[in-house]
């Protein structure tokens, strides 16, 4: 099983492209997440599409939209918002999750591994095969 996570970017219309990727392709999502972390003296949240893998090629993307959204708890924002929309439209819940900063790994491909890792370690995504 291959896993990996694509950026979409962190501004408004890559959260329209996660969303509208989202409502296209329904019944392959298998989770909506939200990964909080502090950047700086910023809270920020990182929004994710997990899809369920591929069949034949075994491939698992994971779309994000990566610390470009307001930490929502704190305040209330239109993105968040939208993605909230998104989970109760597919009935499903949003996955949220405290996380390290994309900015203390000394590569992005570092970052995503780390991220990865967790979600293995929870049983959000199936381990290597």
């Amino acid at each position: 099983m291959i896993q990996r996570f694509i950026e979409l970017g962190q501004g408004y219309s890559d959260l329209y492209e996660l969303l509208t990727l989202s409502r296209c392709m329904p019944e392959r999502i298998q989770h909506l997440m939200a990964f909080h972390t502090t950047t700086g003296e910023e809270k920020r949240t990182s929004l994710v599409v997990v899809m369920k893998p591929t069949t034949p090629g075994d491939f698992q993307p994971l779309y994000i939209c990566r610390e470009g959204i307001p930490y929502p708890h704190d305040i209330p924002n239109k993105r968040y918002d939208l993605f909230q929309s998104l989970a109760k439209d597919l009935q499903k819940d949003i996955i949220e999750l405290t996380v390290q900063p994309s900015h203390i790994f000394g590569e992005r491909e570092l970052f995503y591994q780390h991220l990865i890792g967790i979600l293995r370690m929870n049983r959000y995504i199936a381990p290597m095969s």
